[in-house]
C-alpha cells in the first residue's frame, strides 16, 4: 500500500503535533487522571487539588477533552475508560511514567538540528541522570515491558532452558515474565547498581524473590558472574556503538553453556536502514542521548551474533506493541 502523499495540511500538522504531546505530559505531570479517578470533578476543585491556577487548569482540561482524554458535562470532568486505565496511578495497567521519559527527551528533540551539525548528545545518558528522570526512566521500561512482555514471551519457544540471564534488565519485568510463564525457571537480572532498589520492588511486588536475584554492575566494563542456558538482551544495544554491541554479545556468550541460546530483542530497521518509521526515529533519539548509540539493521545484529561463534541466527516473527523484533542465536 502507498503512504499518503503530503499536503501542506499534513506538513502542518505534524509540525504542530508536539501541542498535543505537551498537554498530555501536563496531564501526566500534574496527576489529573489520578485524581480525578472514579469521580466527577469540576475544574476549580480540580485546580484546588494541584495547587494550581483555576483559569488555566480549566483550559487544559477543556483540551484534554479535545482530544478524547476527558469527558466534560454540567457537573464537571470525568476520566474516559482509556485515561482510568492507561493514566490513572491506581490502574495496573498505568503507562505514565515512560510518557514522563518522553516529557524528559523534549528538551534535547527540540534542538535535534544541533546535534545533526555536530554529531553529539545533547542530553546525560538517562541511567546516569538525577534520580527523577532515572525513575521515570526505569518505571517506564516496566510499563513498556508489562504490555509486551506477555505477547511476546509465548511466541518464543526456550525448550528446556532454566536458568536466564536478563542482561541490562533494569526493573526486572522481562525476568519476572519469562519466570511466570517457565514455572521451573530462574533468572539473574544484570544492570547498574542504581537500578537494584527498583528491581528488588518489582520483583518482590511479583513474588519472585525466590527465583530472581540482582547482580551489579555495568555490562560495558564489568564481569558477568553465573552460568546460564539462555540470555536476553532487550533494548540495551542501541545505546551503544559497534564495537561495544560486539563486547557485550561477547560477554554473553562467555556465561552461556553448550547450546545455550541468545536473543536479541530491538527496535530493528531494515537492511536499508530506512525504515520502519520508529526504528528510524528511534536512532535519532540514540543520537540526543548518546556518543555512539543507534537503531541497527537485522543484518548489522545478526553479524554481531555471528562474530560471537553464533550458529543458527534468525529473526522469530514475533508480533509486538510497538514493532521491536527478536533475533535468535546458540551458542
Amino acid at each position: 500500500m502507498n503512504p499518503p502523499e503530503w499536503n501542506p495540511g499534513k506538513i502542518l500538522e505534524t509540525s504542530g503535533a508536539y501541542w498535543k504531546t505537551c498537554a498530555l505530559h501536563a496531564g501526566v505531570k500534574l496527576n489529573i487522571f489520578t485524581i480525578i479517578g472514579d469521580q466527577v470533578m469540576a475544574g476549580e476543585d480540580v485546580a484546588e487539588c494541584i495547587h494550581s491556577d483555576s483559569r488555566a487548569t480549566i483550559m487544559l482540561l477543556n483540551a484534554l477533552c479535545a482530544m478524547n482524554l476527558l469527558n466534560k458535562s454540567d457537573d464537571g470532568y470525568r476520566n474516559t475508560t482509556a485515561s482510568k486505565s492507561y493514566l490513572s496511578e491506581d490502574s495496573a495497567q498505568y503507562i505514565g511514567f515512560i510518557i514522563r521519559h518522553h516529557q524528559h527527551l523534549m528538551g534535547s528533540w527540540s534542538q535535534l538540528d544541533v546535534a545533526v551539525k555536530t554529531g553529539k548528545p545533547l542530553r546525560t545518558r538517562v541511567s546516569f541522570a538525577d534520580p527523577e528522570v532515572r525513575k521515570a526512566f526505569l518505571m517506564g521500561m516496566f510499563n513498556m515491558a508489562m504490555n509486551t512482555a506477555p505477547k511476546v514471551i509465548p511466541q518464543i519457544d526456550l525448550g528446556n532452558r532454566r536458568q536466564l540471564l536478563d542482561l541490562g534488565g533494569g526493573p526486572g519485568t522481562w525476568a519476572i515474565h519469562f519466570c511466570m510463564t517457565h514455572p521451573e525457571m530462574k533468572a539473574t537480572v544484570f544492570d547498574l547498581h542504581t537500578s537494584k532498589h527498583f528491581a528488588e520492588q518489582t520483583i518482590t511486588r511479583f513474588g519472585m524473590s525466590e527465583r530472581i536475584q540482582f547482580q551489579g554492575g555495568s555490562y560495558l566494563n564489568d564481569e558477568i558472574r553465573g552460568n546460564f542456558d539462555v540470555a536476553w538482551l532487550s533494548h540495551i544495544l542501541h545505546g551503544e556503538g559497534p564495537e561495544s554491541c560486539q563486547s557485550i554479545i561477547n560477554k554473553a556468550a562467555k556465561v552461556l553453556s553448550p547450546g545455550g541460546m541468545i536473543l536479541i530483542h530491538e527496535f530493528i530497521l531494515n537492511n536499508s536502514m530506512d525504515s520502519p518509521l520508529f526504528p528510524a526515529l528511534f536512532s535519532l533519539n540514540m543520537l540526543l542521548g548518546t556518543e555512539s548509540g543507534q537503531a541497527y539493521s537485522e543484518q548489522s545484529l545478526m553479524d554481531m551474533l555471528a562474530g560471537a561463534g553464533f550458529r543458527n541466527i534468525h529473526r522469530i516473527p514475533v508480533v509486538t506493541p510497538n514493532d521491536s523484533g527478536v533475533i535468535a542465536g546458540y551458542k
